[in-house]
């Protein structure tokens, strides 16, 4: 059975599937007529083009959480399975999500890059400049979507003493289970729709899938509390990034941090290089914790296919 795998997967799930005897294939280019099962992740798209290029496929499996870079629905019209691995990065997107509030709060995004430059020669002028940073402490942590990301994000913003209110499509309080010192506790947080929402958070993370069109448009920007800051570690599109650095000119918000873009893998220079912006490459699930997790469930589910098939 040959299985192509693009996008990469870790080398401990790659090693348990060649010793079980696969033909591992890291290209799709000259394995056409052969692969009968695809491992992708973000890069790669699985078009309808694609699927007829392969006329042996039977499976594909997206390592992470998301379908968006797949045709489902042609796909499963083919008689091919589509399997994907939700929730097992959810601790690291929501890790990320984290690392960018406290850089915003803390000026971070802002003093790295001063720092290698101007350091050594207005080292005072840049403590002055960015001793206006804040403790996250008592602040209010404002989560779109309740799924796995977000309410692992709920933890934390929990631990770090914060207030934490959603916003998703159920009017429902979100129930979350939490463990500390082997004591377990359900915690309660309050829904509200976006409107609401953004006008009362300092902070606010998006986690909710792909979307057809902006959710985070001007009309929802020029509504959040000023001076506040907005974190998209989800997907490019889901916010409109005109509006937003209109928004941060505007001083609607101080600041935000982005992780996915809206023109990836070439996001607007106008984005990449506002001062106000905390940047990182769509990594958000890119921790070798996870990866490693994800391989093992790719593994899992490859057996489970050769087992029935």
């Amino acid at each position: 059975m040959t299985i192509a795998i693009p996008d990469g997967l870790h080398p401990d799930a790659l090693k348990q599937l060649q010793e079980k005897g696969y033909n591992i294939v890291d290209t799709i280019s000259g394995y056409e007529e052969t692969i009968e099962i695809l491992v992708v992740r973000s890069a790669t798209k699985v078009t309808k083009d694609l699927i007829d290029s392969l006329p042996a496929l039977k499976l594909v499996i997206r390592a992470g959480t998301g379908l968006d870079n797949i045709d489902v629905e042609y796909a499963r019209q083919r008689g091919i399975i589509v399997k994907n691995t939700p929730g097992i990065n959810a601790r690291s997107v929501a890790e990320l999500a984290f690392a960018h509030m406290l850089t915003l709060a803390r000026n971070l995004h802002l003093s790295n890059r001063e720092m290698p430059q101007k350091g050594h020669t207005h080292f005072k002028e840049l403590k002055k400049k960015y001793s206006d940073g804040v403790e996250l402490e008592g602040k209010t942590l404002g989560i779109i979507g309740a799924g796995r990301i977000g309410r692992e994000l709920a933890k934390i913003a929990v631990g770090a003493g914060m207030k934490v209110v959603f916003s998703r499509k159920s009017e429902e309080p979100v129930e979350i289970e939490m463990t500390i010192s082997n004591h377990k506790f359900v915690l309660s947080f309050p829904v509200m729709p976006i409107e609401e929402l953004v006008g009362i958070a300092d902070f606010v993370s998006i986690h909710i899938p792909a979307q057809k069109s902006p959710v985070i448009t001007w009309d929802v920007l020029s509504k959040f509390k000023r001076g506040s800051f907005l974190i998209n570690t989800s997907r490019g599109g889901v916010v409109d990034e005109h509006a937003l650095l209109r928004a941060i000119d505007e001083g609607i918000l101080k600041g935000a941090a982005l992780d996915v873009f809206e023109g990836e893998p070439e996001p607007d220079p106008r984005v990449l290089n506002h001062p106000a912006v905390s940047l990182s490459p769509h990594i958000g699930a890119s921790t070798v914790d996870a990866q490693k997790k994800i391989g093992i469930k790719v593994v899992e589910i490859i057996e489970e296919f050769a087992a029935n098939n």
